[in-house]
């Protein structure tokens, strides 16, 4: 069911989402849409008005694109990249951390030598000063920092001095707000027919120069992690807040930040989709990605499915619930509420960006799929132009067709000055 803007016309009045100027105003500046396909990153000029875009161009990493994260002052772009296929517990044996420079039009070069990492890295980002590039493992849980030298390429591994509590299938890294320490999302997983579950938890490591130390270990719930799958968290620009993904649940959760650490319990709990909770066999619909706009007013979160049932020979989708649900936040308080879920006309949403303007979100769905009437949907990069409350108009689909390998992340970034 795809929630439409006119339902919740009194939801956001009550949320107060006018008392800020629209994007509108803001200048105009060069964009590029960047797209990561197996090993290969795409990237094209994007109009965040208009949705026009211009030619591709590409470039090969060393193996298939995990994760990317831009540094601060926007003239490099660091990749994390692995050949282990998702979810495994081990293989592969090209996994690298790729530093690319940024140049004319948002065109990628290489930048110094890839840094040789010791797992399948599944997620990465960067400190605020451009210093640190953060790493999360997910199979064993692992992470590592990794320096970032002046001139942009990376450096050293930073060696830790202590032992980190790592939990259980990390998901991201991120430095918290001021600077002062880090998260690691680790979602644990599901029960299965050979082994019970294993809890999820929120991992806060005090940071200083590099190094980390164990700060806390958040389990929501009250059973130890169990029932609790965090994948991803993003933070309010100016309210001390952070905004959980939480994969298993289908819920977004929304946590106190208290001076470098946070609440324990989240303030509100909401879900991201209509479907009723399900248990391990038979879940169709899985939480992905979370951002903040960066004008503070409302959030976004994807719901992603694309399992299959076999039907007449053919594996078509087996149903779920894929769209973008649209937060309202309040502008006093900045908690949340469901405002819209919008189709994106793909499957699997793994990775969605907001331009930095806050003019327009790009939505990339990770597979073709086969549809049960016949035909098929390819994967895509789906644009949505911002409007002035936060809720999303569709505008345009790009189609790209990934065959066998999987679209899974995607970025809006400015073109360096």
């Amino acid at each position: 069911m795809t929630i439409q803007r006119r339902d919740f016309s009194k939801g956001l009045a009550a949320a107060a989402l006018t008392g800020r100027p629209a994007f509108a105003a803001a200048p105009r500046r060069a964009n590029t849409l960047y797209a990561a396909t197996g090993s290969v990153m795409a990237w094209r000029s994007l109009d965040t008005m208009t949705g026009a875009s211009g030619k591709v161009s590409a470039i090969t990493l060393p193996s298939p694109i995990q994760y990317a994260w831009p540094g601060p002052d926007g003239r490099f772009l660091y990749v994390a990249t692995s050949d282990a296929p998702g979810g495994s517990v081990g293989g592969g044996s090209i996994h690298r951390l790729v530093a690319l420079k940024i140049g004319r039009g948002g065109a990628l070069s290489f930048h110094g030598e890839p840094a040789v990492l010791r797992q399948r890295p599944v997620h990465m980002s960067v400190d605020p000063s451009g210093r640190y590039a953060l790493c999360a493992y997910n199979a064993p849980a692992n992470l590592s920092v990794h320096m970032i030298r002046p001139d942009g390429t990376v450096g050293e591994m930073v060696v830790q001095g202590e032992t980190l509590d790592l939990g259980i299938y990390a998901h991201q890294i991120r430095m918290m707000p001021g600077g002062r320490s880090v998260v690691l999302v680790t979602r644990g997983n599901d029960a299965s027919a050979k082994k019970p579950e294993d809890p999820g938890a929120l991992k806060v490591f005090d940071f200083n120069r590099g190094h980390l130390r164990n700060a806390q270990s958040i389990a929501v719930g009250g059973r130890g992690g169990l029932g609790y799958g965090p994948r991803h968290v993003d933070f309010h620009p100016h309210l001390p807040l952070a905004y959980v993904a939480v994969e298993r649940q289908n819920q977004l959760h929304t946590h106190r930040i208290l001076g470098a650490h946070l609440a324990p319990e989240p303030e509100r709990i909401l879900s991201t989709t209509d479907q009723p909770p399900q248990d391990a066999k038979s879940a169709t619909t899985l939480v992905g990605a979370i951002h903040v706009h960066p004008r503070g007013h409302a959030l976004y979160v994807s719901n992603r499915a694309s399992s299959t049932v076999e039907v007449d020979g053919r594996k078509v989708f087996a149903g779920g619930d894929n769209s973008i649900a649209v937060f309202a936040l309040h502008p006093r308080t900045g908690l949340p509420t469901l405002v819209q879920r919008i189709d994106p006309r793909g499957f699997h949403i793994r990775s969605f960006a907001i331009s930095p303007d806050g003019r327009m979100l790009a939505a990339a769905s990770m597979v073709d799929m086969q549809l049960r009437e016949g035909g098929m949907t390819p994967a895509g990069l789906s644009l949505f132009r911002i409007l002035p409350d936060g809720t999303l108009a569709f505008l345009r689909k790009i189609d790209t067709p990934v065959g066998q390998e999987a679209q899974f992340w995607t970025a809006i970034l400015p073109v360096p000055a």
